[in-house]
């Protein structure tokens, strides 16, 4: 009984990821050809731009035109195969001229000889990499290779080596020639149309990756010297905390902000790139490991001459990365120990306010004191001649008594009764002061 996977629930991505090992199969390339790949840096809007420009290459032919965009689109129209390949940072053409009587023993037939006069001219993006691919067959020897190879790369010097175990031989200067392309050969013995695809799709995997490795190269030399001097800098700042110098913290720790300031821009516009960096090598190494070359005689490897010149580019990519986030985190500790330097002298200004307020408080206690005693003698002296004004009344109304006596013993009793007045309210507030203490 077979079972109904349409019955079933299925993941909306399961097409997709079964077709992703599918979306960029090796071309069949037979022997010879002329192949030119180009890869350009582009932004959302220029790939769609490139997408209606390659609309207008169809309509020039006179193909069917395609309607909708893929990851991996191939046109072939007589001769000519055009082949379109979309990726996470560029776009890569690949063209290749099968015209067997335009495919000079040279590269003055490219694979763009077969292309509308203006339209290669007219594509938008920015060339990273553009080279020229010659497929011929193999001569008798490398000596003869030599002889017949060299003027076609400007005597310039060449890395050769004979991949899938001597089935081709591969010749490349690795610069740019006079028209501002660069250049491979390849010679083939043995190998299937098949092979020489695979073969030919590495190549140039390997030039373009090689290339969108180094991009970050330049961006890390430029880095580099405003990192040593900020090393410098944090070292100075760094040991004047050691020694527990007397420092301005305000303005060390404006400096360590404009510091961390310019690190975290360095990063925001560096990380992508030293970690493109980093994906492209480990991809240019897995297809030189996959080329199974052999080496020719008194010819660098291409492996060799990758190892020797690209993996130092990488290492210094790699190395000025590291240095930024060891940068960061030094001057995020210098900024920590800065801050609690500033805390505790902050808490040494508290205690010596807090001891120079329990002082004035004292001093405010006896004032309040010494102005109670005044306010008591001054409240009586009133009360007493208010008072006065009521025995002076009272005696000459006809009551008989001895004025001078009883004002004399009034006294006394106002002045204590103005103290002990005085007193409560006092205690009372002092009361309510520490209950709301107690509340709160």
């Amino acid at each position: 009984m077979s079972c109904q996977l349409d019955q079933l629930d299925l993941h909306p991505l399961r097409d997709e990821i079964y077709e992703e090992l599918h979306s960029r199969p090796f071309q069949v390339i037979p022997c010879p050809a002329r192949i030119t790949h180009i890869a350009l840096l582009a932004n959302a809007e220029q790939k769609q731009s490139q997408f209606r420009h390659l609309q207008a290459l169809h309509q020039q032919l006179g193909c069917s035109v395609p309607e909708e965009e893929q990851s991996c689109y191939e046109l072939i129209c007589g001769d000519l195969r055009v082949r379109r390949e979309m990726h996470m940072e560029f776009t890569s053409y690949t063209f290749i001229n099968l015209n067997r009587e335009t495919t000079a023993p040279d590269f003055t037939q490219t694979g763009l000889s077969l292309l509308p006069s203006g339209w290669i001219e007219a594509l938008e993006g920015q060339i990273v990499g553009a080279f020229h691919i010659a497929l011929e067959p193999m001569t008798d020897s490398a000596e003869q290779d030599l002889q017949l190879i060299r003027p076609w790369f400007e005597g310039m010097r060449l890395v050769g080596s004979s991949p899938q175990q001597g089935s081709a031989r591969v010749w490349s200067s690795f610069r740019l020639h006079s028209d501002g392309f660069g250049r491979f050969t390849i010679l083939n013995r043995d190998m299937s149309d098949s092979q020489v695809g695979r073969l030919t799709q590495r190549l140039m995997e390997i030039e373009i990756y090689r290339l969108m490795s180094l991009l970050a190269l330049p961006m890390a030399r430029s880095i580099s010297p405003s990192l040593a001097e900020m090393d410098y800098k944090l070292a100075e700042l760094t040991q004047m905390l050691a020694d527990n110098k007397q420092v301005d913290e305000k303005q060390i720790l404006a400096e360590l902000t404009h510091m961390a300031a310019r690190i975290e821009a360095y990063r925001a516009h560096s990380t992508f790139r030293f970690s493109a960096t980093r994906a492209y090598h480990q991809l240019v190494l897995t297809r030189l490991e996959e080329l199974r070359e052999d080496e020719l005689s008194g010819h660098l490897t291409i492996r060799e001459f990758m190892t020797r010149r690209l993996t130092p580019a990488v290492k210094t990519c790699e190395s000025v990365g590291y240095r930024l986030e060891d940068l960061s985190r030094r001057v995020d500790r210098a900024s920590d120990m800065m801050r609690t330097r500033v805390e505790l002298s902050i808490q040494h200004q508290n205690q010596e306010l807090l001891s120079s307020m329990d002082k004035r408080s004292q001093v405010q206690l006896m004032m309040q004191h010494t102005v109670e005693g005044f306010s008591v003698v001054a409240i009586s002296y009133y009360l007493v001649g208010l008072l006065k004004y009521l025995v002076d009344a009272l005696y000459n109304s006809g009551v008989e008594f001895d004025k001078s006596l009883v004002i004399g013993v009034m006294i006394p009793v106002v002045l204590f009764t103005v103290w002990f007045s005085i007193r409560r309210i006092h205690h009372h507030f002092i009361h309510l002061a520490d209950k709301q203490g107690k509340e709160s």
